[in-house]
């Protein structure tokens, strides 16, 4: 099953499949080490729900959901 960043749940993880958007956004993401194959595993959400706080190789990440929802990922445990 696929998700985007942006919709997932606290403690859930996958693998980026594909980075989507444009110019400055897509590159952002690609500096952030958000490439395709990385694992990523959401941490915490704000109370708000935004920003969201993940790991990253090895590293805390904060996105905004609207930045998050151009990251496509794979479920870990999804065939």
């Amino acid at each position: 099953m696929q998700k985007n960043m942006s919709d997932f749940a606290i403690g859930e993880s996958g693998r980026i499949v594909k980075v989507e958007g444009e110019g400055k956004v897509r590159h952002r993401l690609f500096d952030m080490g958000l490439t395709p194959g990385a694992e990523v595993y959401l941490r915490k959400k704000a109370p708000m729900g935004d920003p969201l706080e993940f790991t990253v190789r090895g590293y805390e990440l904060s996105l905004r959901k609207d930045e998050a929802q151009y990251v496509l990922c794979e479920m870990e445990g999804a065939k």
